[in-house]
């Protein structure tokens, strides 16, 4: 990973994540695609062909899902440890991903390019003004009435509130892992201002696998021509 990441940017977790994914044991808990990611790869299939981008895909477990299902799967992320495991998965199973190394605040694709847009613990990963940038993103590759998917975390988790807050709702616990990198927490109000791009189809509050690891899960269309 270059070390030549501007020093004002927030968006930094991909360093403690790039680390992660350079072992087995980091890897080891991140290799099975979410349950409501499968049901919603389900009900998808059945409207295939789809592009499809997994924004943030770390070491490729619902990319990897999206190719099983047929979809014309891309999938970027900034550790390149991360996309070199889904592209070594990817070649021993045979599927096709194109994966791509960048930004989620500078998507490298053309507007209105994807069915759908999956971010799975990802654009939660920086100040507001991050955040916001990459939801803008994620409204400008979509197609109208396509649909994403992805989590925010919620003020219930336990973390909020904890540590140093460098930007509004947006705090660092010093550690050894991503929560040493700027993590943004939002109410359910805040989140459908986020998302007023989108029409929203469900959102859950959904305790993770430790305790108070509050996550808001959603799914929205979106809206516009």
């Amino acid at each position: 990973m270059s070390t030549s990441y501007p020093a004002d940017r927030t968006d930094t977790a991909h360093f403690a994540w790039d680390k992660r994914w350079r072992t087995e044991e980091g890897r080891a808990d991140w290799l099975q695609p979410s349950e409501d990611v499968s049901v919603l790869i389900s009900k998808l299939q059945r409207k295939a062909p789809l592009k499809a981008l997994d924004l943030g895909c770390g070491v490729g477990r619902h990319a990897l899902a999206f190719a099983r299902a047929g979809f014309d799967t891309h999938a970027m992320d900034l550790s390149q440890s991360g996309l070199d495991q889904l592209n070594a998965s990817a070649e021993a199973n045979g599927l096709e991903v194109s994966t791509h190394l960048a930004p989620m605040t500078e998507l490298p694709f053309a507007d209105q390019s994807f069915d759908y847009v999956l971010s799975f613990n990802v654009i939660y990963h920086g100040d507001p003004a991050i955040v916001k940038k990459a939801i803008s993103e994620i409204a400008r590759v979509l197609k109208p009435g396509g649909h994403y998917q992805g989590t925010m975390l919620s003020k219930r988790n336990v973390n909020f509130g904890v540590g140093t807050e460098i930007a509004p709702d947006t705090w660092v616990r010093e550690g050894d892992d991503d929560k040493d990198h700027p993590h943004f927490y939002c109410n359910a109000s805040e989140l459908v201002q986020l998302f007023n791009a989108f029409e929203l189809m469900s959102l859950d509050d959904k305790e993770h696998s430790k305790p108070g690891s509050w996550h808001w899960h959603m799914i929205a269309e979106r809206t516009g021509s």
